[in-house]
């Protein structure tokens, strides 16, 4: 190949990963112009041969969270999926356009995201379409259908609504008497210490009595997210919500793949992205396995009895696809429900009509919850807000579950 050649199949190949890069920008992914320059020079250094390794460079270069890399690899697919030129280019160096996909497949997660930021026109448009003119009255508003949009197909613009829409949702306001009281006017009760000293002031003469009524503080929450491949699409939205339900009350989050981890000081930084951001720092397995049996029971050994005092609310929110023992499952659910003053499941696959509970994993932990809820859009977060606002029943206190549950296992 002679230096002209050559020199235009460059050009041809760096273009092609500047068009890529503007992609994942698009896509979500934070890409700058120094990460392509970047990019460039590193296949040139490298001298990649093959497309495991193009990608593996790539990948090294602007993926630098955890998160990213879901789209990364959808893109990726999505923009050298044209057989053979990818291959072609490296090994002939000969200018190609990407193209399109042409094989209709199964929406993957965050696939609408990918495809709109993939396919949108390179070259600014000469004359923009003639407005039309259209009826709304019985159409859904853009409201109700980002409300009922689910999360893994939202563009990366209804990403960003959705993430201001989830920063201005009404919270719960649920309120749990403590065995703390405080001084009250209108207390039913007569608070003996500070009628005492009360009457002391004028000699013991006349006791002028204080009353006191038990204090009221918002329910503590316990949240437990699978960070799993089929589920890192929807716990980054969950993660924004637990972040702005920590504003009101005590939110303690751990997350969960193949080990637990435990990211609740990460998530109290005040901007909900910088906490996402830490979270992605201290997490190791994000997108990988599951091993809900394991990291369960080591919740229940190391963290339980430190955060869910108070009557906290336990909230589990995984697809129950357990790959490990499912027979140490069904325990570990007992435990974590006889510990909680409620366990309330949120599970994105409960957004199909005809979703049963086949799998062993759901159906080893479903009789050890008292709710269970889909999470895989606004409408649902919203009915998750409700939920937590109603009043648990009076059986749901877990030092009853406890006795209870002692008194059934004596003979």
């Amino acid at each position: 190949m002679t230096s002209e050649a050559q020199t235009a199949a460059t050009g041809a190949l760096a273009r092609n990963i500047l068009y890529f890069a503007r992609a994942l920008r698009e896509a979500g992914v934070p890409v700058g112009p120094g990460a392509v320059l970047d990019a460039i020079a590193a296949v040139e250094a490298v001298g990649v041969g093959d497309r495991a390794d193009f990608r593996e460079t790539l990948h090294a270069v602007f993926v630098k969270s955890h998160e990213h890399t879901l789209l990364f690899d959808q893109a990726f697919d999505l923009f050298w999926r044209r057989k053979g030129l990818l291959e072609r280019m490296l090994a002939m160096m000969t200018p190609s356009a990407p193209s399109s996909p042409r094989d209709p497949r199964k929406p993957e997660p965050g696939a609408a995201r990918v495809a709109e930021a993939l396919f949108k026109t390179r070259e600014e448009v000469a004359e923009p379409p003639p407005a039309l003119e259209l009826d709304a009255r019985f159409t859904m508003s853009s409201n109700e259908i980002l409300r009922a949009k689910d999360f893994a197909q939202m563009s990366a613009a209804e990403i960003a609504e959705a993430k201001a829409r989830i920063a201005r949702l009404a919270l719960p306001q649920d309120r749990l008497r403590t065995r703390r009281f405080i001084a009250d006017p209108a207390g039913a009760r007569v608070d003996p210490r500070r009628s005492f000293r009360r009457s002391l002031r004028g000699g013991g003469a006349i006791i002028d009595l204080a009353f006191r009524s038990r204090a009221e503080q918002r329910t503590p929450v316990v949240a437990l997210c699978d960070i799993s491949g089929s589920m890192a699409e929807y716990t980054r939205l969950l993660l924004h919500f637990l972040h702005a339900l920590g504003r009101t009350r005590r939110v303690s989050t751990f997350l969960f793949g193949t080990r637990l981890t435990n990211v609740t000081r990460a998530m109290q930084a005040r901007d909900a992205d910088e906490a996402l951001q830490r979270c992605a720092g201290e997490v190791a397995d994000w997108s990988g396995g599951t091993r809900i049996g394991a990291s369960l029971l080591r919740f229940n050994r190391e963290w339980s009895r430190r955060v869910l005092g108070q009557g906290a609310i336990a909230i589990l929110i995984t697809d129950g696809l357990e790959r490990d023992d499912i027979e140490a499952l069904a325990p570990q659910m007992e435990r974590l429900r006889l510990s909680s003053r409620r366990l309330i499941w949120l599970n994105p696959l409960l957004r199909y009509d005809e979703f049963a509970a086949k799998a062993r994993g759901v159906r080893a932990m479903l009789p050890y919850v008292d709710e269970f809820r889909p999470i895989h859009n606004l409408a649902s977060m919203e009915a998750l807000c409700r939920a937590l606002s109603r009043q648990s029943p009076a059986d749901a206190d877990p030092q009853k579950r406890l006795r209870a549950a002692g008194a059934t296992a004596a003979p």
